[in-house]
């Protein structure tokens, strides 16, 4: 086997973090990053174990942006944008199922029995170069295996079943016969209602991150790890095709793609962290189909920006996956950009009394302009917005 150190050190981020614990005992890298790395992967981030006080450490490293003292866990960022969670290493216990946990000092190997699979249970010794792993920890991870460390693990933290759902996802695991109905277990009993809607969000938007979202929604799905979920890859990569690059919240169109026609987000989404305004553009992405069929009636193009004008990118990019792709993109591309060289003290200073009328004449005009009906120019925008007005009743 290749120097796991060696790679690490081949890695700018790792290297930095050898530097910082170079002489120190008791420094591990652990979890995901170590077992990214016997795959012969590049690890997505870098936790640190320190048997004693990881403080010296974190400031070796870096600035603390963020720190638990409950926890005894510290996030550091570096001048050159590297980050690290450093932890104490610790043992865990639960007062009852669901809750945060309880902690203690401890031994990295007691603190790798608390993790949640056997193939993040792993520790790098960055002084000796030992590799630490729990009992089927090597056998696991050679056969793709996800397998929680005891029995109790899923009742006990209900969030590790969304856990392991980003991981199956992620890696391309499957979980281990006992682990899967254990799984089962945990679901029908109700664990995850003994879970905060906060922490359930804070995994659900951890999902939304990963590199293939669709997959980790699919294999929560296929844990019923929330019934809202009907996940639809084709309808997802389509909406997002059509996301103009920048704009919008591709998650969001991920998630809203992901929701079931029969669920309400405002109810699917309470009390799981997300703000009024991403609730109310889940809302209206959801709306899409019926926003699509309406699209497909338009005849002419202020028809599109009458229906589309105001709505979020997110919704128009699912209504185009629903079916209205080209109206999408027109708007996108083209008809969202278009604008009046007039406005409304224009027409005030024409004689158009202040009120609903102002803007009502505007929008006829920019429907001309969008309809090719208008030549270019101030004069003929203006010429169409007071059509048919009577000269003589400015309120100036």
């Amino acid at each position: 086997m290749e120097d796991l150190l060696e790679r690490l050190g081949r890695l700018p981020c790792g290297r930095r973090l050898l530097d910082a614990a170079a002489g120190a005992g008791g420094v591990h890298l652990v979890g995901g990053a170590v077992r990214d790395l016997l795959l012969g992967r590049d690890p997505r981030e870098l936790d640190v174990v320190v048997e004693g006080d990881g403080g010296a450490l974190a400031r070796r490293l870096g600035t603390v942006t963020s720190a638990h003292e409950r926890f005894g866990t510290a996030t550091v960022q570096a001048p050159d944008g590297c980050r690290y969670d450093v932890a104490t290493a610790r043992a865990e216990s639960y007062a009852q199922p669901g809750a945060l946990p309880d902690v203690r000092p401890a031994a990295i190997e007691e603190d790798l029995r608390r993790r949640d699979v056997t193939v993040n249970a792993l520790a790098l010794d960055l002084r000796s170069g030992e590799l630490r792993a729990v009992e089927h920890a090597r056998e696991d991870l050679a056969a793709g295996r996800l397998r929680v460390l005891h029995d109790a693990s899923l009742r006990d933290d209900p969030t590790r079943l969304w856990r392991i759902a980003r991981y199956a996802a992620r890696l391309g695991f499957e979980l281990e016969a006992h682990t899967a109905e254990l799984a089962r277990e945990a679901v029908d009993g109700g664990a995850l209602a003994t879970v905060s809607g906060t922490r359930i969000g804070n995994e659900l938007r951890l999902a939304l991150r990963e590199p293939d979202p669709v997959a980790a929604l699919e294999a929560a799905r296929a844990l019923r790890l929330a019934d809202w979920l009907r996940p639809d890859r084709e309808r997802t990569t389509s909406a997002l095709a059509l996301l103009p690059p920048g704009e919008g919240r591709p998650d969001l169109v991920v998630l809203a793609a992901s929701l079931d026609r029969a669920a309400e987000p405002a109810r699917a989404f309470a009390g799981l962290g997300f703000s009024a305004a991403e609730t109310a553009i889940l809302a209206a992405a959801h709306d899409a189909p019926r926003l699509a069929a309406a699209l497909a009636q338009a005849q002419r193009p202020s028809q599109l920006a009458r229906l589309l004008r105001g709505r979020p990118p997110e919704t128009v990019a699912l209504a185009g996956a629903h079916g209205a792709p080209e109206q999408a993109r027109r708007w996108f591309d083209e008809l969202r950009h278009v604008t009046l060289q007039i406005g409304g003290d224009d027409l005030l200073a024409a004689g158009v009394p202040a009120g609903p009328a102002v803007g009502e004449r505007l929008a006829r005009a920019l429907d001309r302009r969008l309809d090719g009906m208008l030549d270019p120019g101030r004069d003929a925008e203006l010429a169409a917005a007071l059509a048919d007005h009577e000269p003589g009743t400015s309120t100036t």
